[in-house]
């Protein structure tokens, strides 16, 4: 991995935002005191065999002369992923220790699972060990790297963080210091840790209150988060969206009484004559549906419905963070879907930038009709080498994976494979699903119009997704639809993930994506 630059300033800008990088402190007027809790290791028993402590573990537990090591045969500790006991006042260093469960020991690559199982059960391991001392107030938390240091910072950033209500009078959770254990590989750590803030800035953009975060907030709050990484951010506002002919745009974010904003942002990381990477993330900030309204059991969730563009902006903010050399740009249409006397209405037809004509049938699937000029524009303006769009689309995809992985279509094999081996290195896995003739012909069979934004036919993820696909004639192209990541985490849990909150997936993949773009001689970002 090359080096990290910038990095003085890149801390000071993450100290400022969010609470989950190593240097955050536990501050509380008036409470200097520090509690340490530690996280170690303990690999499954294989056979006849005892659970064995890492390496690190091994170092504590000659150091208490072999007591660890009695307590978990007391405990009947197994190693199991996950699982884990806290033991209390045993060292004179730590007040706690969290011994947690990782596995079979030297497991990497499960292709059947597409997961390099390794990296993930560290994730896991740390992430569960850092919550539990968060839970018990420990201020201070230092991690045992159990051979994958990069991993376990990611595992801890993100299972401590929480999603805070700035206005709230009750008692706001304490955040830990973050420290990794035992190990020189301190580049690998903040490497990690860099890549969970991003995670967590997409999670409290997706988290906050529609009221809180309407289009020209989450702009503000882009601008904040990117311009002092060295990031360009163009905001565009009514006036130029209009004399841009962007007009499919409108015709969602008229509804609203919230101005709709457009961002263009760029970052330079190698030569600027280079094509950069396209990204497009869906923003609409709260998609009730418009005039085809959605039900209003469970409706407060699509206030993530620009989690696509919240996966985005934070992996632009990774991109800085890691000075990751490669081109990249970024566009991401802002606005609310509401019905109102404004809004549009089902049968409209709009004329799209490139000539073609779209006809919006239903208010519901506003997605690939918010995209649509963008994506054109975009190409037009940059030239781009690749177009990536993110955005929660359809329900066909949640109802398929689940939380399990995030749909993607794509015309290049190139750009999936690349993306399927990002995924497994991260734990945040895509897969492919059908970009085919059949889908095709279901979104552009009909003599009034080119295409529609429904089409015809129960696939609804695969028929927006050949929408998109009219839209990239030329170019290499790849669609994520992270309907069932992007949103609340409610079933198939992720143990550094808590339940109930918005995910920011899938910014650590994209992220990986980048870097193999960048960097294909070493695929693992080591």
């Amino acid at each position: 991995m090359n080096k990290l630059r910038n990095t003085s300033l890149l801390k000071s800008v993450v100290q400022s935002r969010l609470p989950t990088v190593k240097s955050i402190r536990h501050a509380c007027e008036g409470d200097t005191s520090s509690v340490k809790g530690l996280v170690l290791g303990l690999y499954q028993k294989e056979g006849d065999n005892d659970p064995k402590l890492t390496p690190t573990g091994q170092k504590i537990d000659d150091k208490l002369k072999g007591k660890l090591a009695n307590l978990i045969c007391e405990t009947k500790l197994s190693g199991h992923l996950g699982r884990g006991k806290i033991f209390n006042n045993i060292d004179p260093e730590f007040r706690s220790v969290a011994v947690v469960g990782v596995g079979l020991e030297g497991i990497g690559f499960n292709e059947l699972e597409m997961l390099d199982e390794g990296m993930e059960f560290v994730r896991v391991a740390a992430g569960v060990g850092a919550r539990s001392l968060q839970k018990i107030g420990c201020t201070d938390i230092f991690v045992d790297g159990m051979d994958y240091a990069e991993q376990a910072a990611e595992g801890t950033g993100l299972a401590l963080w929480r999603y805070v209500d700035k206005g709230s009078k009750k008692k706001q959770p304490k955040v830990p210091t973050m420290n990794l254990y035992d190990s020189p590989d301190m580049e690998s750590w903040t490497r990690g840790l860099f890549k969970a803030e991003a995670q967590n800035l997409a999670r409290r953009l997706s988290d906050t209150p529609a009221n809180c975060m309407t289009p020209t907030l989450f702009a503000q709050a882009t601008v904040d988060a990117l311009c002092p990484c060295g990031i360009t951010v163009e905001v565009r506002t009514m006036d130029w969206i209009e004399s841009q002919r962007l007009t499919s745009f409108l015709m969602i974010a008229k509804g609203s009484c919230e101005p709709p904003v457009l961002l263009e942002m760029t970052y330079c990381g190698t030569n600027p004559e280079d094509k950069p990477i396209l990204f497009l993330g869906k923003g609409i900030t709260f998609n009730s549906g418009g005039i085809n309204l959605r039900s209003c059991k469970g409706m407060n969730e699509y206030r993530a419905s620009m989690s696509g563009a919240a996966a985005c902006v934070a992996m632009m903010r990774c991109a800085a963070a890691l000075s990751l050399p490669i081109n990249i740009s970024c566009i991401i249409p802002l606005c609310e879907n509401m019905p109102s006397g404004m809004s549009c209405k089902p049968g409209d037809v709009v004329t799209l930038l490139n000539g073609k004509t779209m006809a919006i049938r239903d208010l519901d699937k506003a997605s690939v009709v918010v995209l649509a000029d963008p994506m054109i524009y975009g190409q037009f303006t940059y030239k781009p080498r690749l177009v990536v769009d993110v955005a929660t689309v359809g329900t066909g995809v949640k109802k398929a994976f689940g939380g399990g992985a995030t749909g993607i279509f794509s015309n290049s094999h190139y750009i999936w494979k690349q993306f399927q081996s990002a995924g497994a290195l991260t734990g945040d896995r895509v897969w492919r699903l059908p970009l085919w003739r059949y889908y095709k012909k279901q979104v552009t069979d009909n003599i009034s119009y080119d295409v529609s934004n429904n089409g015809r036919g129960l696939a609804n993820s695969c028929l927006a997704a050949a929408v998109l696909h009219e839209l990239v004639p030329c170019v290499d192209w790849a669609h994520l639809d992270t309907r069932g990541t992007g949103l609340q985490t409610k079933y198939g849990l992720i143990p550094y993930l808590p339940s109930n909150t918005m995910t920011g997936r899938p910014t650590r993949t994209l992220v990986q994506f980048l870097y193999q773009m960048a960097c294909p001689a070493d695929p693992q970002g080591s």
